[in-house]
Formats: C-alpha cells, structure tokens, sequence
C-alpha cells in the first residue's frame, strides 16, 4: 500500500473511533428511530447541528432522512468489502404499477335452438280456499248429502260408505257446481262473469238434455234469473215436463243435440242471453270440490276415495283438490266407462285427448259423447288422482242391480261405476280398507230401468232360459213344470211349440225363461235339468 493510501485509512479509522466513543446526541422527533438494528447509537451524519456533513440520507433513491450505520457484525449481510473499501451501495427501487387485471373473454352467445326446454310444473288452477268459499256460498241452497255405511261392505270385503249425491232435488251432483256457478256470476266474482246487469235480467240459456241442464234450469229459477232451454225433438214428454215444472222456458228445436247447441249460441247472440255449458271454470270446479269437504267430515279414518268420471271430469278434479289437501295420503281413484275411456288415454299420451274414436251406449252414457277433457282438468287429474281405471258396460249394470236389492235407491250407469269397479274386483289393494264411494246421480227415465234390470238379471246369472223337447203323452208338461216347482224357481215365461221341429213330428218344443235366487240355485237347477232331460238346450241371452 503507498503512503497516500495508509494516510486516508488511518484518518478513516481515526474518524470512525472519535464517532464510535463520543457523547450521544439527542435524537430529534424528525429522526428515524430503526427497530431493525441493534444499537441505536451506530448512525451516520453529524453530531451536533453545526457539523459539515450536508448529505442526507437516501430512501427509495431520493434523498430525504440520513443513512443508518450498519452494525460491523451484519456486514456480511451487505458484503464486507464494498464498505471497506468506502464505497455505499445505493439500491435503487422503481415504483411498479399494479398489475394490470385482464377480464375474461364473456360467455359465446347460444342460440334459443341449443337450449333445452323443460316444460313448467301446472300451477295450481284451484285452491283450497275457493272449495271452502264455495261451501260456505251454496250451503243455503245444497242440502248435505248423507255418506251412509253400505250394506255390501262384508261381501267385498272392506268398509264401503255410500256418499249419495244422487239425492240432490235434480238427482245429480252437478247442482253444486251450477248453484256456485250462477252465485259467481250475479255477484261478478270471477272472469268468466263479464255479465252485465242488462245480461242478469234478460236470463241465461242452456241447451240438450243433462245433468247440467237439469241443475241451472232448477237453481236459475230459485236465483230469479230467467232460464231458456233448448231440447232437441227426440226429447221425450216426461223430460220436457219436468224442466217445465222447474219454472224454465223449454224450446224443442232440431233432431240432435248440436243442433240444439247451434240454436242456443244463435239465440244467446241475437237476444242478450248468456249462453251456459259445462267448462272447467274456477267457479264450476270449486262447487264440485265441496263433495270431497263432506266426505272428509263425515267418513274418519278415510283410506280411499272413489269416483267416476263419466263426463263429469269436474268433479273427480274438484274432489280430488279437496281430499289431497286435507290429507295427501288419502288415495283417489277415478272411474272411467270401458267404451269411453277418455282420462286414461290421456294420462297414456300425457296430452288431453281431444278426438275418442270411441262410440258408447247412448242410452246409458248419453252425456259422454258431447263432453271433452280440459287442459286444467287434465293437469289437475294428471297430478291429484292416484288411479284410473275402467269398467265394463256389464259390470254397472250388476251394480245398479246391487243398488236396488241392497241400497234400496235406483242410480244410472254413472253412479253405479264406483261399485261396479269393487264388485269387478279391479281394487284388491282396498281389502280390509275404508273407502268412500261418490253415487253421483240417478237420471235413468223409467223404461230404461226396467230394461237394466232384466239385463243385469241375465249377467248376473239369475235369470236363465232353456228348451227341451217333450213328447206328447198327457202329463209331460206337467212333471217339467213340477219339477221347477220343487226346484223352488220362479217361471217367468214358457212356450210351447208343437209344429216347430220337423226331424221328429211326434215332440213338442218347450222354451222356458225361469229365475233363481242366486248363482248357487242356478247351478243346481241346470244340474238337474241335465240329469232328467239330456236333450236340454240352455240359451243365454
């Protein structure tokens, strides 16, 4: 090392012992005080206010409080020979800016097509609170059907109540929902009441011979609302009588019942008048439901509820909301006539079935034809009613047979079709349960009866027919006709035919028509009139 190097490293060593072991200045409130270092007192810059130091310190590269002296035995930290040597790193910091924040790219737009569409759930068309004010508005002018024990509950097996809305003063269910219907519409309560009082006083109109025609005919007389009835001309006399004695306005006009339509809407335009028919409207639906309030209340411990729907989907879908909200346990079984059935090939195609390319008995389900199932209706039975099932022509004839022996009442093929179903024996899952029936009416013209009767005779094996040939030796007859006697069956018609058979000229041909008790006695009786007369020809009819 040359002289001039040894001079300034011993003045640097002298400089830095005299700051080292001097006086402690005192710290102003501007100085910075560093927590980091271990020696408070290892600070660089002058001791006292007149030194000649006028470096300040640098921070962030700008000049601004004094260095801090690094304390010798953290030198390594820093590097021992940049200060040795008396060099001071200066470490210069840059301001970086925030990064920047990059958005995602949005979501490609897809098109309605690449959706999939899922249907919305039906809303709830009626609610509870519309049966329960239908039960309060029309309980002045409904009477409380009876919901009576049955007699036939331990042939088949289970607890059978009879709710009997066939004893309405019309003889059909259908009152409830007209009498609140024509309640609605005086009051203006609901959409379909856009009836002026001009419309009010002019009347309502309705057309062919129903149920519903037989109930707003009675009801709109008892509301002071004139009524109009348009009937076809096969109407019979006694019908049109008794829409007569009801106080309503009857017009026979045309050969069927569109016709009788065609002429009520023309009539309705022309003069005023309201044109009425059977719909699906909150109104109508809420009167119906009032059958499934009753039942609740009169019948504890309810397991199942039974109920056609033969042209009167109204109700099974009204009763349905009543029974499902009071207790959704309770099951709800609709009925529906095996020739027409409309609800089930719906529920099949998850669609209302607009066109049944299906042609019932006119005179037994003579309403079926001209009724439709709504989309509401369609819904409400879709997610109220737990089973739907069919029954045979047959089948409800017996049932009225069961009806008249059992019940002492007379019902039509509609409400017959709850006990026809049980009596078929289609609800085995029923045994040992209690199960309301809804008898919805009993609207059969007297002739009709009778024939349904002899009928459901024949069906149910009571009455048989049989021929026999007899020879013409005195007393022949007379031991066939003892032999029945004994037999304890009752002759209902016999012929005898002498010249019928030409193989053999000398017997005679016996055709009798004979009724038993039962299916038992029946069989007896055939078993013995085998024995005797092996000729026997037994004609069912």
């Amino acid at each position: 090392m040359n002289f001039a190097a040894q001079f300034f490293y011993s003045r640097y060593l002298s400089e830095r012992l005299e700051r080292l072991y001097s006086p402690k200045p005192a710290i102003k409130d501007s100085e910075e005080n560093d927590p980091f270092w271990q020696r408070d007192e290892l600070r660089l810059g002058p001791s006292h206010p007149g030194a000649s130091h006028k470096c300040g310190s640098v921070s962030n590269g700008s000049a601004s409080r004094r260095l801090t002296l690094i304390e010798p035995d953290r030198l390594k930290d820093f590097g021992e020979e940049e200060l040795l040597n008396g060099d001071v790193k200066v470490n210069d910091t840059k301001e970086v800016a925030a990064p920047e924040i990059k958005l995602q790219e949005p979501p490609k737009t897809r098109r309605v097509s690449e959706f999939r569409v899922v249907p919305r759930p039906p809303v709830h068309y009626l609610r509870f609170e519309d049966i329960s004010v239908a039960a309060f508005k029309i309980q002045s002018g409904i009477q409380k059907t009876p919901c009576t024990y049955s007699r036939l509950s331990k042939q088949y097996g289970m607890e059978i109540y009879l709710k009997k809305e066939h004893l309405h003063y019309t003889g059909s269910v259908k009152e409830r929902g007209a009498l609140y219907l024509l309640s609605s519409l005086s009051q203006r309560m609901i959409p379909l009441s856009q009836v002026s009082q001009e419309q009010q006083r002019k009347g309502v109109i309705v057309a062919t011979d129903c149920n519903f025609s037989m109930a707003v005919a009675h009801h709109a007389v008892e509301l002071k609302i004139p009524v109009f009835v348009i009937m076809p001309s096969c109407c019979s006399s006694p019908r049109l009588r008794l829409y007569r004695d009801y106080g309503a306005m009857v017009i026979s006009y045309g050969s069927t019942g569109h016709d009788s339509q065609n002429h009520a809407c023309h009539l309705a335009k022309e003069n005023g008048y309201l044109y009425m028919e059977e719909d699906e409207s909150a109104a109508y639906l809420a009167g119906l439901g009032t059958v499934g309030m009753e039942i609740y209340e009169q019948v504890p411990k309810l397991d199942a509820v039974i109920i056609p729907a033969a042209g009167q989907y109204g109700l099974l879908a009204g009763t349905a909301a009543a029974i499902k909200h009071l207790n959704s346990q309770i099951l709800v079984i609709g009925i529906e006539p095996e020739g027409f059935p409309l609800l089930l090939q719906s529920l099949k195609t998850d669609s209302p079935v607009k066109d049944m390319h299906s042609y019932p008995n006119k005179k037994l389900y003579g309403d079926l034809v001209e009724r439709s199932l709504g989309d509401n209706t369609f819904h409400m039975a879709k997610k109220l009613v737990n089973k739907v099932i069919t029954v045979s022509e047959e089948d409800s004839l017996v049932a009225m047979l069961r009806f008249q022996e059992f019940e002492r009442s007379t019902v039509d093929t509609e409400g017959a079709m709850g006990l026809a179903a049980i009596l078929a024996g289609q609800l085995p899952e029923l045994k040992g349960k209690r199960v309301a029936v809804v008898v919805s009416s009993a609207n059969m013209e007297l002739e009709l009866v009778r024939q349904c009767v002899d009928r459901a005779l024949v069906l149910d094996e009571r009455v048989s027919k049989f021929s026999v040939q007899l020879g013409e030796w005195p007393g022949d007859m007379a031991k066939l006709l003892d032999v029945l006697s004994r037999a304890e069956v009752r002759l209902l018609d016999v012929c005898h035919r002498r010249h019928g058979d030409k193989s053999d000229l000398f017997n005679a041909k016996v055709e009798c028509v004979v009724e038993t008790r039962d299916k038992t006695q029946s069989a007896q009786l055939r078993k013995m009139l085998t024995e005797r007369y092996p000729s026997i020809c037994w004609l069912d009819r």
